[in-house]
């Protein structure tokens, strides 16, 4: 059992290691690191990760942009109020048409303006007998389609007789049931990889294999602690299970450090990542995770480690919105002591 001086000491170690790993990226990384931090006013921010793709800031979650011969493949869609918006953004970048919305989950700031950028594109099946034909009617009304896990689609829709979550024309026209679901587009391979149990029960990697890009969604927030939603499906060890395969498909920028080099990480908010700011997020996760975990098996309650601040250490990078620090603690509590 680990007295109250052994946990604020192995704080202190974590604390300085963090700190000396932030010094070092902040010093490797380019300035396309700071932008999309924070924006008000319904600002939206684009930001080019790599010459055929963006990120798109500002519209609830971060949405990704590749753009090929083939038209646009988004990851995520933002809010349904962003999407005129979003819409305006992605047509600046590209007359092209969107053929893709790849969903990473099932929360409103990522899917609720699904619809609306959907019926914006349009699908691959190209059909030169009208928008009344069969072909049209089976692919989402010739609109772009809309993909993602079985997961999000259970989530989005509802059994039968009950109010749905969210509008049907939201809800994903493509869903898969597999851990992967891989395709081709604008001449890249892009795997959609399922992550059970992390920030819910209905989380994706999108990972463009060519670009060098994954997109995390909410399993990675470089504005908070993580949203782990217990009741939901998700648990602290499945958040760093799935940190630990971001961290795995993310190559970093080394031995040599230049711009553009290495895997880009788009979280679900927040600032543009690399590796190494996973791993620093991960090994957050980790400390708070194993300190409450101690804290349990010294028979303290709830409250009684909430009073001890176990993520006071991080507070001032993820712990600035109101209840974040709580929340968290509450669902790694839960999560840890939840029946198996």
């Amino acid at each position: 059992m680990r007295s109250g001086k052994t946990v604020r000491r192995i704080f202190t170690e974590r604390l300085a290691h963090c700190a000396l790993a932030t010094a070092f990226v902040l010093a490797a990384c380019s300035t396309v690191f700071s932008q999309a931090a924070k924006l008000e006013n319904g600002e939206i921010d684009v930001v080019q990760v790599r010459p055929n793709f963006y990120m798109i800031a500002g519209a609830g979650g971060n949405i990704g942009v590749q753009i090929g011969a083939d038209g646009v493949v988004l990851v995520d869609s933002g809010t349904e109020a962003a999407s005129d918006r979003v819409l305006a953004a992605i047509r600046k970048l590209t007359q092209l048409p969107i053929r893709y919305v790849i969903d990473t989950g099932a929360d409103t700031d990522h899917v609720s303006g699904n619809a609306r950028l959907a019926k914006a594109g349009q699908t691959i099946f190209v059909n030169p007998l009208g928008n009344s034909s069969f072909l049209n009617s089976m692919t989402n009304g010739g609109a772009a389609a809309i993909l993602a896990h079985d997961s999000v689609l259970k989530r989005m829709s509802v059994p039968t007789g009950k109010t749905p979550a969210f509008a049907v024309e939201t809800w994903p026209t493509e869903a898969f049931y597999t851990n992967r679901k891989s395709l081709r587009m604008n001449d890249e391979g892009i795997e959609v990889l399922y992550q059970p149990a992390a920030h819910s029960d209905a989380d994706s990697f999108v990972f463009f294999r060519r670009s060098d890009v994954v997109a995390a969604g909410d399993i990675l927030d470089t504005t908070r602690f993580p949203v782990i939603d217990v009741a939901k499906g998700g648990s602290v060890q499945g958040e760093i299970e799935a940190l630990n395969r971001l961290i795995a498909l993310a190559i970093p920028p080394g031995p040599f450090i230049y711009e553009g080099i290495g895997t880009y990480v788009i979280p679900g908010h927040g600032r543009l990542c690399e590796q190494l700011d996973v791993v620093n997020y991960r090994d957050m996760v980790v400390v708070v995770r194993d300190v409450v975990a101690d804290m349990i098996k010294q028979g303290m309650t709830l409250n009684q480690i909430k009073e001890t601040s176990p993520a006071k250490p991080y507070e001032t990078e993820f712990g600035t919105q109101p209840g974040a620090t709580n929340a968290f603690v509450e669902a790694v509590y839960k999560s840890l002591t939840a029946k198996k």
